[in-house]
């Protein structure tokens, strides 16, 4: 569909629109933790921003984010501000605290906000819960949904899911463009620290060593994430956890809205043909807004405003 969305005149070119709102300062949010054990005995910790209503938002954010990033911190300020409880779920090993087995989150891990949304569903507080999730946290969030199809839970409601690399494959590669190296650089460094974290936390269960020498994701998924849940290489992995074979399979209304502009989506990640023939996924491509960006004049920024449109007219 056309967008409305258009970037301030000030800030030119994806990388600007990328930046400018992760160095925003998010006030009026506070949390409170809570820890969901999982079925094989890992753990991930969410956080509650409730203002007693009885819908919710369950919030997911993107590689090597939490809860805090500012982009997380203004969706659960918009719609708690609309009447929204939210949860923002902290994935495995982004919560400050190393996780319990041998794997981090993925693109693919669907059991776990499956296991999220059963925790927020067993309160019975809640009679519509809706998500929203950015790049890897939207990729996952559809694969999810693709997964349930016709069997979603009654209470979810839809899904609005930016930056999303529905082609993680393509994904990769973009990524790893020489114009992104100093974004690669950086997810690179936390993820090398993440694995020193467990090996140090947990002796035995993670090798640590040459960890430095990975620089980039093709190496550290090959070491790591691959092996270690069952794929034969980053490639087979990526493909497999890819939300982009979900999609045809969605059975509420769900947004994927993908900048133009997007350095780290390719071109696969605009999936035109696959999103046109469906009823209830609805692909949003404006011309500008960076990755996991969009940002407005005063410092506000158009994901907010887009999520809680598309949510609550859904």
């Amino acid at each position: 569909m056309n967008s409305s969305y258009r970037p301030p005149w000030y800030l030119l070119g994806a990388d600007l629109q990328t930046v400018a709102p992760h160095l925003r300062r998010i006030d009026g949010v506070i949390y409170r933790r809570e820890r969901v054990e999982l079925d094989d005995g890992d753990f991930v910790d969410i956080d509650w921003s409730p203002v007693d209503r009885g819908r919710l938002v369950v919030v997911a954010h993107g590689m090597e984010g939490h809860s805090r990033r500012p982009y997380m911190l203004a969706m659960v300020r918009a719609f708690n501000a609309a009447g929204w409880d939210a949860v923002a779920w902290n994935m495995r090993a982004c919560s400050g605290e190393p996780n319990r087995t041998a794997g981090f989150y993925h693109a693919g891990l669907t059991q776990d906000i499956a296991a999220v949304i059963a925790h927020v569903r067993a309160s019975g507080r809640y009679e519509r819960i809706a998500l929203v999730g950015f790049s890897l946290g939207g990729n996952l969030i559809l694969k999810y949904l693709g997964e349930c199809g016709a069997g979603a839970p009654s209470e979810l409601c839809a899904a609005a899911t930016f930056s999303v690399p529905c082609d993680l494959v393509d994904g990769a590669r973009a990524i790893h463009r020489w114009r992104n190296r100093l974004y690669l650089q950086r997810f690179m460094r936390r993820l090398h620290a993440k694995v020193r974290d467990k090996a140090a936390v947990r002796p035995g269960l993670i090798d640590a060593e040459g960890v430095e020498q990975l620089r980039d994701l093709y190496a550290f998924d090959g070491r790591y994430t691959a092996p270690i849940h069952g794929y034969a290489s980053p490639e087979e992995y990526w493909r497999a956890t890819s939300c982009l074979s979900y999609l045809s399979a969605i059975r509420l209304p769900a947004l994927i809205a993908n900048a133009r502009n997007d350095t780290f989506l390719g071109e696969k990640c605009y999936p035109r043909d696959a999103v046109r023939p469906l009823k209830q996924v609805l692909l949003e491509m404006p011309e500008c807004g960076g990755h996991v960006g969009f940002p407005q004049a005063g410092g506000r920024c158009w994901m907010e405003e887009r999520a809680l449109r598309f949510i609550e007219t859904a």
